[in-house]
């Protein structure tokens, strides 16, 4: 095997493997977000036997190491259903659902936190349930659920580095093959730490300006 030194064009590999590594993260973090907010409004509106599936499953997921889930779709279900799941489909299933159950969490919390007397005084107003929750709910759990989701999505990103264990040629993966390559671990996992570290700082910036400017709109409306 011959070995080579770092060079700028490896660079330009770890960035396709970001690119790898940030598409999965944003598909997967808009899926939990859509799954999670669902069940969320399906706890809101107490939706029997739905409402205590979704918080067990909820439990489960969030519960259990990321990577045991990760090897139950890759590993677990072909063998069990007969079927041939790629190792893309397998990491977003998993982080989906991850995703899922974290949101789910932090939805249920901010719902919990505005006043049950704001939601009865709308109901008396004649507002509906869907008009309380659009109207009512949903702009005041979005400004208490912003800080928590933004730091789920920072973490969120860093476990994405866990998908390469079963083949996702993503940044961490692309690392790895580098190390291998040049045998030089401190540059290699030096610059995609870095690279890591600027995508999570520049998420969590937007998150804190997003959070900022729907507080002062919250504010203003006087929520």
């Amino acid at each position: 095997m011959r070995f080579s030194d770092f060079t700028p064009f490896d660079i330009w590999l770890l960035l396709q493997g970001l690119g790898v590594s940030l598409g999965l993260f944003l598909s997967t973090s808009l899926i939990g977000l859509l799954i999670g907010t669902l069940w969320a409004i399906c706890r809101f509106y107490r939706v029997p036997v739905l409402t205590q599936v979704i918080t067990f499953i909820a439990e489960l997921l969030k519960n259990s190491p990321v990577l045991v889930q990760l090897f139950l779709v890759f590993f677990g279900l072909p063998g069990l259903l007969h079927i041939r799941i790629t190792p893309t489909t397998a990491a977003t299933i998993t982080l989906s659902a991850n995703s899922a159950a974290f949101v789910y969490v932090i939805a249920v919390s901010a719902i919990e936190s505005i006043g049950r007397d704001q939601i009865e005084a709308a109901r008396v107003f004649g507002l509906t349930r869907w008009q309380v929750l659009r109207h009512v709910v949903a702009p005041q759990a979005m400004a208490f659920a912003i800080g928590p989701l933004t730091a789920l999505l920072v973490n969120q990103l860093q476990v994405t580095s866990l998908i390469s264990v079963i083949g996702v040629v993503d940044l961490t993966k692309i690392g790895n093959i580098l190390n291998l390559r040049t045998l030089k671990p401190f540059i290699v996992w030096t610059v995609v730490g870095l690279l890591y570290y600027a995508c999570a700082k520049l998420l969590a910036w937007l998150g804190a300006r997003f959070e900022n400017r729907l507080r002062a709109h919250a504010a203003w409306r006087g929520l």
